[in-house]
This record gives C-alpha cells, sequence and structure tokens, in this order.
C-alpha cells in the first residue's frame, strides 16, 4: 500500500481520490476548502487534509512521506508543485493544460532524476488520454505519418442555451484553452495556430453535426517531438455548433485580456470578469459525455480509435477520462511498472497498449 495525496477536492480530484482508493492505497485528499475537502473525504472514507496550493510550507508539509502526488488544482499551479513533489522525492502528476507551464515543469528534469521520481504534466483527457491514444495509432504506423489528427468533445448530454455548454470545471481553464497559441505540425513544420479558429463540421452518430475548431495544449509535446516523422497534426475540440464562434467574437471583443481596464473609475480585468459571468451562469452538474476520435493516415493506410463514455451516476464523464488515465499511471509508477524517471508528459512515459489495458477496470475503452 502507497501513501498517496490529491490535491483539489472537485470533481476530477474525488474521482482520482476513489480510483487510488480502489487499487487499494491510503489516500489523502487536500483542499483549501475544508468544508468541501472534508465531505469529499467522508464520502470515500479517506483522510481530509487542509492545504493551499499556494502555500509552500502547506504543500511541503503535505507532501512528505507521500509516495505519489495527483493535483487536481489549477494549472498556474503547476511548477510550485512539481518542484515541491522533487524536493519531497515523491512521484507527480498533474492535469496539464497549458504549454508554458509545462516547459517550466521540463526544467525541473535532472532535479526530478536526481530525486528517482518522475513528474508527469499533461495526464488527463487532452492532453493525455488522447495524445497516448494518438501515439499508439503513430507506432502502429511505424513511427511515420501523413496525418495525426485528434478531435475531443465534452459535452452535456442535453445542452442548453446558445452555448450548449455547462460548467465541468474550472472557467479558467477552459479559457486557457481558449486564448492560447495552439501547437500544431503543419506541411512538415512546426507551428502555431489562433484559438477558436480553423472551424470543420463534425458528423457524430446519435448527436447530429458537431463543430470543431483549434484550442491550445490538445497536441501537449507532440507538435515539437514529432515534426521530423509527422507532416500534418492538429488537436481541435468539439462542441455544439455555435459554441465556438461565440467564443470567437468575446475573443476579438478583448474579453479574453488579463490586463484591467479602467471603466467609471473601477478597475477590473476583462478576463476576470468573463470568468465571473461563466461561473454564475453556466448550467453545471447535469449528465454529460465524453468523445475521443484519433487517426493517423500513411500511404493510404488509415488507422482510427473512437471512444464515447458517459457519466456513470457517480463520476461526470469528464471527472472520469481525466483522473482515471492519471490514476492509472500513477499506480503503474507506485509498481515500477513504469520506470520513467525525470519530466515527461503522459504520451512520453507510458504506451497506448499498457495504459488502456489498466483503463478496462473502469469501462474506458476505444473501438478500433
Amino acid at each position: 500500500m502507497a501513501n498517496t495525496l490529491v490535491l483539489g477536492a472537485g470533481i476530477v480530484g474525488a474521482a482520482a481520490a476513489w480510483d487510488l482508493a480502489r487499487r487499494g492505497h491510503s489516500v489523502t485528499i487536500a483542499d483549501a476548502d475544508s468544508s468541501r475537502c472534508r465531505a469529499v473525504a467522508d464520502g470515500l472514507g479517506i483522510e481530509p487534509l487542509t492545504v493551499r496550493a499556494e502555500n509552500r510550507s502547506d504543500v511541503a508539509a503535505a507532501m512528505a512521506a507521500r509516495d505519489v502526488v495527483i493535483s487536481a488544482v489549477p494549472y498556474l499551479f503547476g511548477f510550485g508543485l512539481a518542484e515541491a513533489a522533487v524536493e519531497a522525492q515523491a512521484h507527480y502528476l498533474d492535469f496539464g493544460g497549458n504549454p508554458s507551464i509545462v516547459a517550466e515543469q521540463k526544467t525541473l528534469h535532472d532535479a526530478a532524476r536526481g530525486a528517482n521520481v518522475a513528474i508527469v504534466p499533461d495526464c488527463g483527457l487532452a492532453p493525455g488520454l488522447a495524445n497516448v491514444v494518438a501515439e499508439g495509432l503513430l507506432s502502429d504506423l511505424g513511427g511515420r505519418a501523413d496525418s495525426v489528427q485528434i478531435r475531443v468533445g465534452a459535452l452535456p448530454q442535453e445542452p442548453r442555451g446558445s452555448l450548449g455548454y455547462q460548467l465541468a470545471f474550472s472557467p479558467h481553464g477552459l479559457i486557457n484553452e481558449y486564448a492560447e497559441p495552439c501547437e500544431v505540425i503543419e506541411n512538415g513544420e512546426y507551428t502555431t495556430v489562433e484559438p477558436l479558429t480553423r472551424f470543420e463540421t463534425v458528423d457524430w452518430p446519435g448527436l447530429g453535426p458537431l463543430e470543431a475548431f483549434s484550442t491550445a495544449g490538445g497536441t501537449s509535446t507532440m507538435a515539437k517531438r514529432h515534426r521530423e516523422s509527422v507532416t500534418n497534426l492538429e488537436y481541435k475540440t468539439m462542441r455544439y455548433p455555435g459554441h465556438g464562434r461565440t467564443f470567437r467574437s468575446l475573443y476579438e471583443l478583448g474579453l479574453f485580456d488579463e490586463e484591467p481596464a479602467g471603466i467609471d473609475g473601477v478597475s477590473i480585468a476583462p478576463r476576470q470578469l468573463l470568468l465571473d459571468a461563466l461561473w454564475k451562469h453556466l448550467p453545471r452538474g447535469e449528465p454529460d459525455l465524453v468523445l475521443i476520435r484519433v487517426w493517423a493516415e500513411r500511404g493510404g493506410k488509415k488507422v482510427t480509435a473512437q471512444c464515447v463514455d458517459l457519466h456513470d451516476g457517480t463520476f461526470s464523464a469528464l471527472a472520469r477520462t481525466t483522473a482515471f488515465p492519471a490514476t492509472a499511471l500513477a499506480d503503474r509508477l507506485l509498481k515500477d511498472a513504469v520506470t520513467t524517471r525525470g519530466v515527461a508528459t503522459q504520451n512520453e512515459a507510458v504506451s497506448a497498449t499498457a495504459l488502456l489495458g489498466e483503463l478496462k477496470a473502469v469501462s474506458i475503452g476505444f473501438e478500433r
């Protein structure tokens, strides 16, 4: 039995804690909100701990004597938490999503190797599971491809409102995906494209047409890693029609800006105003679904993998497909079934065969 710590008692953190406990590990769940943390811990029969992710002494004390730490707190804390995990000599996994933070974490590689631990960002749905599957398809084609394409959507089963969307995780993460440059490979060259562009229609049986568009973070490290072996590579988010163009309008109007603006003597950042509006007005908590479609092509041969995951009555589909890939990898690290040390994103740390085999127990599977 390993001593494990989950930082963050939201829907993803709770799912991660549940799966670590299911796998037989001792689990402590930590959050700045002590009442929420205790409620989750009592429901799962695990230990609660009050921790502020921005407080280095809190974090150091929480990580002491832990074998693995999984962070489900906002990506902004990613570097400091990874650094603390190296000092505590604990494996560390988070859900990433921000290429700049991941690049910072990569600077800890030598220190992590020296501490004999793995630091694994980009360890959820996308970036994460979808990229591991894409790496597997690329491997099926001998490691070279004309095209690798990833499409992922986390959607309410019954869309409401003009956005057709519900708040499934922190709006900070959502706007980050919609605001940052998107890494791609285009005609054999690594480059970036603007978010909320390159719209396409995706036909998905039973759901009607969806829209897909460029968002940040979804290629993880693949665009840089495979620029010598893949001609075109791209990730797009899927939503119900109209969602992406609405957010593109907000982006063009400057409502994603983080610099405060003065209005009638009051100074406030437009992004903060938008985040507050999303938090207050978007629906949440309704049954959801996650769609993943990945394909790779080389010389006329095409290989495809597809997954549909649904709310299971306890955890949302997004929580399941975000948390369970991370806990599966954490378990393999603890059992030395994965020997990665240093800093590596999930798609660099584990094979598709190994990870998907672990996910069968929680009914996450792909059709080929």
